[in-house]
């Protein structure tokens, strides 16, 4: 049985579901945490409450904000005709780092995936084929991850919109086969984005 305390208990099991973090990590993190209470603590406690009551997924791309629509989809100035598709979110702000990119994004959510039995109405795709029109899009970048499901889901893609009307690009050098968008550098990106390269 623990002698830790049973709410220090509750936080550590808490902390160590987050990715990256195991019971020995999250453990340590915690003692810090608590050492540290009154200028790391506290204003984490303030701050995840802030977020758990204002954090909302943009109806339109998928991203996170605090409104149903994010900056990104209300600015006009990102109105350019080209629209990003990622997997995720972390993905969206890897892109929005490298200040390379105008436009617009769509955040899938995932990747297709028949073993895990995620089809394109698992995913945001049927929503990515309403904008092309409604948007007056004329370029769709897939910057899905180099990985296996992220290609699948990438050709699917250009298939669905061969008739839509619109140039299907995919990006280019610079990421490695089984790269993650997220854990690549901003000049890599931005050199994968300006050399993109049509599909198909």
């Amino acid at each position: 049985m623990s002698d830790t305390p049973e709410s220090i208990d509750k936080l550590i099991g808490l902390m160590a579901r987050l990715p990256g973090l195991g019971p020995r990590s999250a453990r340590r993190a915690v003692l810090h945490l608590v050492k540290k209470r009154g200028q790391l603590l506290a204003p984490l406690a303030e701050a995840m409450q802030e977020v758990a009551d204002t954090a909302r997924e943009c109806i339109n791309c998928g991203n996170v904000g605090t409104s149903e629509i994010c900056s990104i989809c209300a600015s006009e100035k990102r109105a350019t005709g080209e629209l990003c598709v990622v997997e995720d979110v972390a993905d969206l702000w890897a892109m929005e780092r490298t200040r390379a990119f105008k436009g617009r994004y769509h955040v899938l959510g995932g990747t297709l995936s028949a073993l895990d039995a995620i089809g394109p109405d698992e995913l945001r795709i049927p929503r990515l084929l309403d904008r092309l029109g409604a948007e007056q899009i004329t370029e769709v970048i897939l910057a899905l991850n180099a990985t296996v499901d992220g290609q699948t889901t990438a050709h699917y893609l250009a298939d669905a919109m061969e008739d839509r009307g619109v140039a299907v690009t995919s990006l280019a050098q610079g990421v490695p086969i089984g790269g993650e968008l997220d854990y690549l550098d901003d000049g890599t990106i931005g050199a994968a984005l300006r050399a993109r390269r049509a599909l198909g």
